[in-house]
């Protein structure tokens, strides 16, 4: 068989257009509607002569045409006629048509014409004569054929594959187009319970280069497809998924029966048109989208890396060492951050330990923020259940109090208020004044010794780490001069300044204070909360 050589279909997409019907004749020779192309069935227009002749002779020079045939049942044994054949080689060569298409079907016998799209067999015999027919009309065209899918009552006890099956091998041999009438996929859908999805992928995405768009009846005994009605929502969603897998395809609506305003149909490609946007934005992104998590997914699971190293150019073997340098990046960022958030906990297992450490948490926790110095508010919660530091039940509060001066360094910044503005207070005032405490001051309380721990390890602190671990301890992280550092506190300070940051007044705090620590010096701490900035406005 010789397969005529041609563009392939989806090389060239015309666009939305519609049916040419008469009833609507006048309104595009007179007002040239907005549409992008138009298609009529071929044999209408085989006369040279007469009205439906020079209307498309008019409308030729405006819109692109597709001549679309309906009567040369290409799978007929017995009823192929070349003398229609060459009809419609004429009329090729006069309307000069965009695309030319023709219906998997078969209409004939051997002494009638039965003027339906009857369905064919679909058994390897029917398939080679419909490729001999295919080949012997691109040859008389002298271009590439379209074949339609067509809407089906019955299917045959014989058929050895599905009509998309078909379709795909037919255009193998051929080098024919393929004409998706979505509308077909459905009713068969309907009627016969096949998988249009099925179907859509059986077919290659290069092949298809038409889409036809239309409504159909449904009646007790089937749905037919009778092209008048506006395209159903289980049709448009159908087209949907055809754009995914095949693109932007040459899209008619179809109207025939009951043909309503031109409007209508206007709107209906204008959907079309609407809904191929949509997807054309959609796909890219879709793509983008699944290389890009296929790359995630191997940086953090090496079994993975297989599904994806084909996307990458060049040898697989080095590909995947390449690959591997970007797994290593990773580790490498959440190790820096983390050590850069929870410098003690690094140097208390070791910067070995740490970096592994910071691996394991990347893995269980990774990061969901482009700024990175928010990464690692979890890590005191995954210490505290990660079985290989167990043994050190001190690591989460401490992380916990690491965290909190991280945060105070990036905190807003807020005036302190001077021993000159307590002096000014009368006793009353004295006793009931509010204050608000410093953005960057947060408290903390640990039954470890988390504060020693931490001033252990401080250039410039003359601390060595305690010898007894279980201990009580409180502070508050303060921002002096813009240096995040901690102010260890009494139990009593601790609670007094728990009270003011949850609106109590100051006597109401100094009283707490004192019922938890009956040595607690109200004045000392208030001079130490003034100097290191903790208190930074009040209300009388």
């Amino acid at each position: 068989m010789i397969a005529i050589p041609a563009q392939r279909p989806a090389s060239r997409t015309l666009g939305f257009g519609v049916g040419l019907r008469a009833a609507h004749y006048r309104e595009f020779l007179e007002q040239r509607p907005k549409v992008d192309w138009l298609e009529v069935h071929t044999e209408n227009y085989f006369e040279a002569g007469g009205w439906d002749a020079h209307v498309l002779e008019q409308l030729r020079h405006a819109y692109p045409i597709s001549l679309h045939g309906v009567g040369l049942g290409i799978g007929s044994a017995h009823g192929f006629s070349e003398a229609h054949l060459a009809r419609v080689c004429d009329t090729v060569r006069r309307v000069e048509p965009a695309l030319i298409s023709e219906h998997l079907c078969w209409g004939a016998v051997h002494d009638r014409h039965l003027n339906d799209l009857l369905p064919m067999p679909l058994t390897q015999e029917a398939l080679l004569l419909v490729a001999h027919r295919v080949d012997r009309v691109q040859q008389a065209l002298g271009r590439q054929l379209l074949i339609e899918n067509v809407s089906t009552y019955l299917r045959f006890a014989a058929d050895a594959m599905s009509e998309a099956e078909f379709l795909a091998a037919l255009a193998a041999r051929t080098g024919c187009g393929i004409l998706l009438d979505i509308n077909n996929l459905y009713v068969n859908l309907r009627n016969h319970g096949e998988d249009p999805l099925a179907a859509l992928q059986a077919l290659p995405p290069g092949c298809v280069g038409e889409m036809h768009l239309a409504g159909h009846l449904v009646t007790a005994d089937a749905v037919i497809d009778n092209h008048g009605a506006v395209v159903a929502p289980a049709v448009w969603l159908l087209y949907e998924q055809a754009l995914r897998r095949f693109g932007p395809v040459s899209t008619l609506i179809e109207w025939d029966t009951d043909i309503p305003e031109l409007a209508v149909l206007l709107a209906e490609a204008q959907h079309a048109r609407d809904i191929a946007a949509r997807v054309a934005m959609e796909a890219p992104a879709a793509a983008l989208a699944d290389a890009q998590a296929g790359m995630a997914n191997a940086l953090f699971d090496l079994s993975a890396q297989t599904d994806v190293l084909p996307m990458f150019k060049g040898d697989q073997a080095l590909a995947a060492q390449r690959l591997a340098l970007y797994r290593g990046n990773l580790g490498a960022t959440w190790d820096k951050t983390l050590s850069g958030a929870y410098p003690v906990i690094q140097a208390l297992v070791g910067e070995e330990f740490f970096a592994a450490l910071a691996r394991a948490f990347g893995m269980a926790h990774p990061s969901t923020d482009g700024d990175l110095n928010r990464y690692g508010e979890r890590f005191a919660d995954f210490l505290a259940s990660f079985r290989h530091v167990a043994e050190y039940p001190y690591f989460p509060d401490v992380a916990r109090c690491e965290w909190a001066l991280h945060r105070a360094h990036h905190e807003a910044g807020a005036a302190p208020l001077v021993s000159a503005e307590l002096a000014s207070l009368t006793p009353e005032q004295f006793d009931q004044v509010r204050f608000t405490i410093h953005p960057a001051c947060t408290l903390i309380a640990s039954e470890w010794a988390v504060v020693d721990i931490w001033l252990a390890h401080q250039t410039g602190e003359d601390a060595a780490m305690p010898e007894l671990l279980a201990q009580n301890n409180y502070a508050v992280t303060v921002r002096p001069q813009w240096q995040a550092t901690l102010l260890p506190l009494s139990r009593g300070a601790h609670t007094a300044l728990q009270h003011v940051q949850q609106g109590a007044t100051l006597g109401d705090a100094l009283d707490a204070a004192l019922a938890v620590e009956s040595e607690f010096d109200p004045g000392k701490w208030l001079q130490q909360w003034i100097r290191h900035g903790v208190l930074v406005a009040m209300e009388v």
